[in-house]
Formats: C-alpha cells, sequence, structure tokens
C-alpha cells in the first residue's frame, strides 16, 4: 500500500519552543504530503502554540509536566496508521521523515529508529551526552541482549500496532528508553535509518539536564532490569546472600567439629538469616518471571490484534 492512502500523524512534544517549532511543522509538512502533525503543548510559558497553528499543526494540551506523560497522552489520543515522534526543537532532519515511513512500510517494521549522525559543522551533543548516551546503549544492550544503536533519539516511526501496545509508563525523558525496552522484550520487527542531527536554533534552550536525567534514565533502566529479567536481577542478590552466609557459617563449623560448642551463636543466626533471604529472593525471582512471561503474553496478544504496516485484514485495522 502506497504511504499517502495511509493516515499518517506526527506527535511533536513541546515545552517553550516557540524558537523552533513553526520550522518542524514547516518541514514535516514538506517533506510528508499528508501528514497531521500534533503539536502537544506541555505547560509553555511562551507562544509555542500560537507559532505551532499557524504553521498548520493542530494543537493540543497536556498540562501534567513531562515529554513521557506527553507521549502517553498521545497515542492514546490519535489514530493512525503509521505515527512519527520527533522533538520540536528543530535538532533532527525532517527530511528524513519520508525515508523512515518508506522503510517502515518496506520491512514491514513496528519500529525505525532515527540514529543521530552530528554535522561536522555543528555542536547539537552538548558536554557529556554523547558518552553518556554510549554508556546507556551499553547498560541496556548486556541487561536485554540486545545493541542498541541510540536508545536516546527522539525521532522514531511506530506502526499502530506498536503504538497501541506500549503502555507508556514514563512520565519524562526517559520515555525513549521504555520505547527501546518495549520493542526488545516484544521483539518486533526494527531497524534504523541515518538522520541529521544539528544545533539548537537561536533563542532555543535544551531541557535537559544531563545528570538529573542520566539519573532518571539509569534508575528507569535498573526498574525495567527487575521487571524485565527478575530471575538474574534478584538471583544475583540471593547468590550473594548465600556466598556471605556460607563464609560466616564454614569458620562457626569448624569450630564445633573442634570443640562442639557455637561460641558465636549471632553470628551463626545471621547466616541462617542470610540464608534464608538467599532463598527467598531466588524464589521471587522465578515467581516474578512467570509473572513477567504472562505480561509479554499479554502484550504479544494486544499486539497482534492489529495488522502490518500498510496491510489490511484485521478487525481492528478495518475499523
Amino acid at each position: 500500500m502506497d504511504s499517502t492512502e495511509l493516515r499518517i500523524a506526527a506527535v511533536v512534544p513541546c515545552h517553550n519552543e516557540e524558537a523552533a517549532v513553526a520550522k518542524v511543522v514547516t518541514d514535516l509538512k514538506a517533506a510528508v504530503p499528508g501528514i497531521v502533525v500534533y503539536v502537544y503543548d506541555n505547560r509553555s510559558t511562551d507562544a509555542t502554540a500560537e507559532r505551532a497553528r499557524e504553521a498548520g499543526a493542530i494543537v493540543r494540551y497536556e498540562n501534567t509536566k513531562g515529554k513521557g506523560n506527553v507521549v502517553r497522552r498521545a497515542f492514546a489520543d490519535i489514530e493512525a496508521d503509521i505515527y512519527l515522534m520527533i522533538d520540536g526543537d528543530d535538532t533532527y532532519e525532517a527530511s528524513a521523515a519520508p525515508e523512515m515511513i518508506a522503510t517502515l512500510l518496506d520491512g514491514p517494521y513496528d519500529h525505525v529508529l532515527g540514529v543521530r549522525k552530528q554535522d561536522e559543522e555543528a555542536n547539537a551533543y552538548r558536554s557529556g551526552h554523547e558518552t553518556g548516551n554510549k554508556v546507556l546503549n551499553g547498560v541496556v544492550g548486556k541487561v536485554f541482549g540486545e545493541n542498541v544503536e541510540d536508545m536516546l533519539s527522539g525521532f522514531r516511526v511506530f506502526s499502530r500496532r506498536f503504538v497501541k501496545s506500549f503502555p507508556a509508563v514514563s512520565r519524562e525523558f526517559e520515555i525513549e528508553t521504555e520505547l527501546t525496552v518495549h520493542s526488545l522484550h516484544l521483539r518486533v520487527p526494527q531497524t534504523a535509518v541515518p538522520v541529521g542531527f544539528r544545533d539548537r536554533p537561536a533563542g532555543s534552550e535544551s531541557k535537559l539536564r544531563t545528570y538529573r536525567d542520566g539519573t532518571k534514565i539509569l534508575a528507569l533502566i535498573l526498574g525495567l532490569a527487575r521487571h524485565e529479567r527478575p530471575v538474574a536481577f534478584y538471583g544475583l542478590f540471593g547468590t550473594v546472600a548465600w556466598l556471605i552466609s556460607i563464609i560466616l557459617t564454614i569458620p562457626i563449623v569448624v569450630e564445633f567439629y573442634n570443640t562442639h560448642t557455637v561460641p558465636r551463636f549471632p553470628t551463626l543466626f545471621f547466616a541462617f538469616t542470610l540464608m534464608l533471604l538467599g532463598s527467598l529472593a531466588w524464589t521471587a525471582g522465578w515467581i516474578l518471571d512467570g509473572i513477567r512471561r504472562s505480561r509479554h503474553e499479554a502484550a504479544r496478544l494486544v499486539y497482534l490484534r492489529y495488522s502490518a504496516p500498510g496491510v489490511n485484514g484485521t478487525v481492528e485495522a478495518s475499523r
């Protein structure tokens, strides 16, 4: 099916982007004829909404602060066949959108990631952000067993079945990490396309805070590891508890063998407590792993209710 026959929606989260949002909307409309651009004004105190509306966007408001809240709202409210997500700061080359959409349809894929390629003369990556991004990519790759090229990219294209099976629980900039992990644990067909990445326009200020946002993302990864790899997560704590327990117990057993007395009873009690806690940790890991499998099966069934991008035939797709 040709992309012009499909409903394509762009979601543009914005907070105080009056200097950039009009160009983002204009570039998207020029690059993808027929695209419907939704600008979500997230508690802006400037003229973001006015500039977006003048450029031809549909402006909606999300008053709960945070990019994750915007994406959660947009994915729930907007009905489309293909969803494009791009930041409203004009740092991404919107001209890459047609290639990303065509790639999604040709696969067909459910998720096309725009991997940022910075212009040689640009300095769009702030100090520490590029290194931090690589570190987080590596952490997610190790935890979930998949290589991730640019986990924090804000330029992506999704199928309807990806969007409608995505729970969106993150509140702020962790949303990109959650999108990446969702695609990994659901094992959707996905690929990546290089996209240009440039400096913000004059008068536009970054909302990112390197250490604050990095800490939140790491906390999210830790939480996702607990939910998505519970046996490994709780098993690690259980094994450490067992090892400490054994180390504490051996001298006591040796002394008991030689003297038939237990002079360090509190230490022995502590060691037995650690052994019990280690066993409970492993038990919790196995129980939560069963719950994880059930969650994944439920998400997969929701995903399967929708047809592949550009393919008709399911009940939901034909509504």
